[in-house]
């Protein structure tokens, strides 16, 4: 064998150290009874996932029940309802227009009625709203129902900070892991090929296969032939890369904004990457580092994002009118969230707390930007001031 070919097996070797990915294809057991699936969420991410989970249940009719029921928060278009849109003409028209939605998908305006006789709880909202969701669902919620957020961003107080697939556990006894990935909602929606990753831990009370959720449920409840599914374990790592990716999106966004190029875009994803990773190792040790690395949940999401998902519009749009965050985010996003908004508050007051923002100095810049208006163009010598002091 060459030596070059020496290298490249050695090469491999490394990539794939302690690498488990599920394969590509579901070998299942017929469930005992068919999980009921319900997507909370109807945004453009939402829908997204609910088009998503309604085929797959179309699809394997021996694992879960035909019909998902989708929890929309009501709106008028029009002077129609918009679930009742949804439900006649099977789009979402405005949050994933153009876009035809499964028959088998139902727009239900009540939370509640939404989750009766529910298996899986997909969780799929602006992650501001998840504490007034949470406690609308208390006791409405079985304990054996298992759930997956595709929620970003942190719950910040007095327990410190929390992720949210943990803070519904917490709040509804649930079982609950995470999805995140390189996944811009409309060319999944497009039914472009993209990669995510779902992560999820297997509970102690765990009922057995055919009566309980598990790796091949989730792969056969998410993946698609355009949209492919790794099921790991680390929910720390795939939450924490996709809360914090938002914040360093803000950063490209507000150099790009002041026209300074693909150079100072890199600078920030390495940094960004960098502070990422140091916030998992800080702050959740269980988390994994090779899952920012070989996951499509850490750098390929935060590359995706940083090429120009909602933070960074908003941002650039910052840089070049004046205006501030809250302007730019309605002046763009039709009602939606720019995440890394509230995610860099939410972080900044746990590193003040935790008198650990000079260990962020990144992260801490865009706080300042957005929340106490310091000038763009002292991003560098932000980051190289907080920087200097590790030494």
């Amino acid at each position: 064998m060459s030596a070059a070919a020496d290298r490249l097996n050695l090469t491999s070797g490394h990539l794939n150290a302690g690498r488990k990915r599920s394969s590509s294809s579901v070998s299942l057991k017929a469930a005992e009874k068919p999980f009921k699936v319900t997507v909370i969420g109807s945004g453009n991410w939402g829908t997204t996932i609910a088009k998503v989970v309604a085929e797959n249940c179309k699809g394997y009719p021996e694992v879960f029940a035909p019909i998902v029921q989708m929890w929309v928060f009501e709106e008028e278009i029009n002077g129609e309802k918009l679930t009742e849109i949804i439900n006649t003409r099977h789009q979402n028209v405005k949050y994933l227009p153009g876009i035809t939605l499964p028959d088998n998908l139902v727009a239900n305006p009540d939370l509640i009625d939404s989750v009766k006789d529910v298996d899986i709880i997909v969780f799929n909202i602006p992650h501001q709203f998840l504490p007034r969701i949470c406690s609308q669902l208390k006791g409405h919620v079985d304990s054996h129902v298992r759930a997956i957020s595709c929620l970003k961003g942190f719950e910040v107080g007095a327990k410190g900070v929390q992720l949210l697939s943990s803070y519904i556990t917490e709040e509804l006894g649930i079982q609950c892991g995470a999805l995140s990935g390189a996944n811009i909602a409309t060319e999944v929606a497009q039914e472009h090929w993209s990669e995510t990753t779902v992560a999820y831990h297997i509970p102690k009370d765990f009922r057995g296969e055919g009566k309980d959720v598990d790796h091949k449920v989730l792969k056969a409840l998410f993946h698609r032939p355009y949209f492919h599914v790794s099921v790991i374990e680390d929910v720390a790592g795939i939450s924490i890369s996709g809360a914090l990716k938002n914040v360093v999106a803000l950063g490209c966004g507000f150099v790009e904004g002041l026209g300074w190029g693909n150079n100072a875009s890199a600078a920030i994803q390495r940094v960004g990457l960098g502070e990422i990773i140091r916030f998992g190792q800080m702050f959740f040790p269980e988390s994994r580092d090779e899952t920012y690395y070989q996951e499509s949940a850490g750098v390929a999401d935060l590359i995706t994002t940083c090429a120009g998902g909602r933070n960074v519009k908003v941002a650039r749009l910052m840089a070049t009118s004046g205006k501030d965050a809250w302007e730019c985010e309605k002046e763009l996003l039709n009602g939606q969230s720019a995440q890394g908004l509230i995610t860099c508050k939410e972080v900044h007051e746990w590193l003040e707390t935790c008198g650990s923002v000079e260990d962020f100095p990144l992260f801490e810049a865009v706080y300042q930007i957005v929340y106490n208006n310091y000038p763009m163009k002292n991003l560098p010598d932000m980051i190289e001031e907080l920087d200097l002091h590790e030494d």
